[in-house]
């Protein structure tokens, strides 16, 4: 099972691919990639769900692997770790599933210990689709469209899809700011959902797209207050939105700047179905909230 076709490492080179003979290649990142820091910092948000999972793997999970920093004085390399465990402190063991080029401090096939706050990745195989592996995902979504064929042929086969992400309800993220939101509809707990949203950010969103050149404090106050008063309308006529059941993904974070985020949510339902939608978000200094979805 080729799943370490592409690897990468962190430097100050441009990116680039270098081959070495009977090993996979191996991509270099500029440490400057908002991708691939992403990509990292994404996979150590949801670590939770892999070490739940290595507990009690199901049985459509038919692969774990991990992936860690390794440091060799001024030379840093990224290497997967194949039979991952972690003990009662959390740390981290593995066997060393590349053979490294930069670093000579690990082997190939060693066994080695290493602190859990190392982990740039980590990647579970269902039914040979791929789940995780968010450093594989950020090279692949780098690459031009005709190399992304030969990318997936040295994935061994492994579907690679938008995947199922396993954000915390938490206001620390965009995304787990929505997921708080979605379980609060769940529980039909209004002050929770009002609790997730910032109706004044989104009336300032509204009157700058609209070019509204007065947005003074009483217009402000006004198109807020109409805003939330639709919202809850809306929600007595209709009811609250259910995502009971539903598997999430998160593909995409659109930086518009540091406080607003627009994020792809992609919804897979228990039927079958399935959603795909960008929402606003806000960091409001207390927090990320939930603002209206991007038409």
């Amino acid at each position: 099972m080729g799943l370490f076709s592409k690897l990468f490492r962190k430097s100050g080179e441009d990116k680039n691919v270098r081959q070495r003979e009977d090993q996979p290649d191996v991509v270099d990142i500029q440490s400057e990639d908002e991708r691939m820091n992403w990509a990292i910092e994404k996979a150590n948000l949801t670590l939770h769900h892999f070490e739940e999972c290595l507990k009690n793997p199901s049985d459509i999970q038919q692969y774990f692997s991990i992936k860690v920093k390794i440091i060799d004085g001024n030379k840093v390399e990224h290497l997967w770790l194949t039979n991952p465990s972690f003990d009662e402190e959390g740390n981290l063991f593995g066997v060393v599933g590349n053979n490294p080029i930069d670093v000579q401090t690990v082997a190939l096939n060693q066994k080695i210990g290493i602190d859990r706050a190392l982990i740039s990745d980590w990647m579970i195989v269902e039914n040979g689709r791929l789940i995780g592996g968010y450093t594989i995902r950020a090279i692949r979504d780098s690459l031009p469209a005709n190399e992304v064929a030969n990318f997936d042929k040295g994935l061994g086969g492994m579907i690679v899809d938008e995947g199922e992400d396993y954000f915390l309800p938490s206001n620390e993220t965009p995304e787990g700011a929505i997921v708080q939101i979605e379980e609060a509809y769940n529980e039909d707990d209004l002050d929770k959902v009002l609790a997730c949203k910032d109706f004044t950010k989104e009336a300032e969103m509204m009157l700058a797209k609209l070019e509204t050149k007065d947005l003074g404090k009483e217009i402000l106050e006004q198109t807020a207050e109409v805003l939330q008063l639709s919202f809850l309308n809306s929600i007595k006529e209709n009811g609250m939105p259910k995502f009971n059941g539903i598997k999430r993904a998160f593909p995409k974070r659109e930086k518009i700047n540091d406080q607003h985020m627009i994020i792809t949510e992609v919804c897979y339902y228990p039927d079958g179905g399935k959603s795909i939608q960008r929402i606003n978000t806000i960091n409001t200094g207390t927090g990320w909230k939930v603002l209206a979805p991007e038409n």
